[in-house]
């Protein structure tokens, strides 16, 4: 139901020149077909997006899409395009002030290098998060400090 009325609303968007507006809806597109599991057609929308925030300069709208373009490519297993858009977020959330943004990348950063093998790149990561948390008091502090906790011990024990 929501893609229906997104769908409904993009025609409306652009028949008014509501360019921002246009790329929030296709970012919000984008989400949907992830959550479903169509990652093609997420990035479709994420990539279509992502030209128009930047012509609209809307750098806190282009690091959340390229944030959420990492998260699809990871999905799919490609780890270094994931790793790639999550660095080109990075350096707009921390531009923008988005602590709590930079938190959120800083994670999926860890989580990649997590299932990449590279234990001593996501505690590095995920001691930046936790610090991040406690900065903006953010609800997740806790989870990321035992996952932070739980993959210092898997190091220590060699695993």
């Amino acid at each position: 139901q929501a893609l229906d009325h997104y769908h409904q609303a993009l025609p409306i968007r652009r028949e008014v020149g509501d360019r921002a507006g246009e790329a929030t809806t296709l970012n919000n597109i984008g989400l949907v077909y992830n959550r479903l599991g169509d990652r093609q057609r997420a990035l479709d929308h994420y990539h279509q997006a992502l030209p128009i925030l930047r012509e609209v300069g809307d750098r806190a709208g282009e690091a959340t899409t390229l944030n959420n373009i990492g998260l699809v490519y990871d999905r799919l297993g490609d780890r270094q395009q994931a790793l790639d858009h999550y660095h080109q977020a990075l350096p707009i959330r921390r531009e923008v002030g988005d602590r709590a943004g930079e938190a959120t990348t800083r994670y999926n950063i860890a989580m990649a290098h997590r299932a990449g093998g590279d234990l001593d790149q996501a505690i590095r990561e995920l001691e930046h998060v936790v610090d991040l948390d406690r900065q903006v008091d953010h609800p997740d502090l806790e989870a990321d400090t035992a996952i932070l906790e739980q993959l210092r011990q898997q190091r220590a024990e060699g695993r």
